[in-house]
């Protein structure tokens, strides 16, 4: 197996070809694959942090206001929250409370269920999330440095990634 040399020093190319020498080049793509895919995670972390800075916004509390600043009523329950997320009930409930401490949720008991807490954005959140959004998409979304062919391909391709892993759900 060939590896392609390029002018850039590239730590993750070096790996692959270490993995080859040693005798493991039909597990060489993939761990140069995931390899990668971590390492681009970091980057986007990375910027989106710096990003977020001023609003002080994580990513994760960012992400649970643009998910409530998108449903029809501007609330829901901790559970249907943590299920869209894709993250532990723990977490969400960290996620509720550093957001209510900054002014941005608040809890809200369920007007038909008394056993359901709901979270509700609160127009101070609704801006916030607003302009981090603007942000974002500026400086993160709309800036990947691929084309729009380019990107189409990554994210089918990721998405065939992420369900061969059971990471997506049938409808029902």
């Amino acid at each position: 197996m060939t590896i392609p040399n390029t002018r850039l020093s590239d730590p993750i190319a070096e790996a692959r070809r270490q993995w080859v020498e040693h005798g493991w080049a039909d597990a060489s793509t993939g761990m140069a694959i995931v390899t990668s895919i971590t390492r681009a995670e970091q980057l986007f972390l990375k910027t989106i942090d710096a990003e977020l800075r001023p609003f002080d916004l994580s990513f994760s509390r960012y992400e649970f206001l643009r998910l409530l600043a998108f449903t029809r009523q501007g609330a829901l329950p901790l559970s249907k929250a943590s299920a869209r997320l894709q993250v532990h009930p723990t977490t969400v409930t960290s996620t509720v409370d550093r957001l209510e401490d900054q002014g941005f949720v608040q809890r809200v008991p369920h007007p038909t269920d008394r056993r359901t807490t709901l979270v509700e954005i609160l127009p101070e959140g609704r801006r916030v999330v607003d302009a981090a959004t603007s942000t974002l998409n500026a400086a993160v979304f709309a800036s990947l440095g691929l084309s729009e062919s380019e990107a189409s391909s990554l994210l089918e391709l990721l998405t065939r990634l992420r369900a061969a892993h059971g990471d997506l759900d049938e409808k029902v």
